[in-house]
């Protein structure tokens, strides 16, 4: 059986961090392929051609083999070529935006039901903010109001709830906290920009990060009905910098 693996970014990779490779070399190398097939899905921003440039030339410095699936072409692919395009490859990364458009028009076209399929079959999941959002049941996210909310409705591949950029956003830290605290929102995950959850057949298995001192978290609601927050051991993924004096 292959393993079910998501990597869910709080913030970094090529779109935050381009000079720092850290994280996306981390998601290549968990394929265990020496040149990663990546396919991009940009949805939650419509395909912004900026977005998708960044993308292209992030995954060509690390000689991965990108592509796109775009659902805004004319004419696009039917859904079975839609499907078996996404299958062939290694990687399938998702970018940020708005998580709530993003998965209504994944419904719309059938991915989500491509994407669980590529989970099964071992295709690495990957994204961040809303592409990181999008794995899990529940989220804190910017896309359904003016201010931070539960956002319940995503795909449900992972359990409880997830929130990026958590010392990114000034408020997405006391959101999450007081939401979880309210019993708003399932006992979840946060990663602060530069650090990642890596998830295999459905459990936490490592936090990395790209910056020395980004971190995760794992929050859950106490008896006493106040929200708790546990630092969640995170691998620097680069070399740590010395106190040593120059001789």
């Amino acid at each position: 059986m292959p393993r079910k693996q998501v990597i869910a970014l709080g913030g970094g990779g090529f779109s935050m961090e381009p000079d720092n490779p850290l994280l996306d070399r981390y998601i290549l190398n968990a394929t265990g392929k020496r040149r990663p097939k990546v396919c991009f899905l940009a949805q939650a921003t419509g395909e912004s051609p900026p977005y998708l440039l960044k993308f292209f030339e992030g995954m060509a410095r690390l000689d991965a083999r990108p592509s796109l699936l775009s659902l805004f072409r004319t004419p696009p692919m039917t859904a079975a070529d839609m499907e078996g395009f996404l299958l062939t490859h290694n990687v399938i990364y998702v970018g940020g935006g708005n998580v709530k458009s993003l998965m209504i028009l994944w419904r719309g076209w059938g991915i989500d039901i491509m994407l669980r399929k590529a989970y099964e079959q071992g295709v690495v999941l990957a994204g961040i903010s809303a592409g990181a959002n999008c794995w899990f049941e529940e989220c804190v996210s910017d896309s359904v109001a003016p201010q931070l909310s539960v956002y319940r409705d995503c795909l449900g591949l992972l359990p409880g709830s997830f929130c990026p950029h958590y010392d990114g956003e000034p408020l997405r830290r006391p959101t999450f906290q007081r939401l979880i605290a309210a019993g708003q929102i399932q006992d979840g995950i946060a990663c602060e920009d530069g650090a990642a959850a890596h998830y295999v057949d459905g459990q936490l298995m490592r936090v990395v990060s790209s910056r020395p001192n980004a971190q995760g978290y794992r929050l859950t609601r106490g008896a006493d009905g106040k929200a708790m927050e546990r630092e969640v051991k995170t691998a620097y993924l680069g070399e740590r910098p010395t106190n040593r004096l120059r001789q």
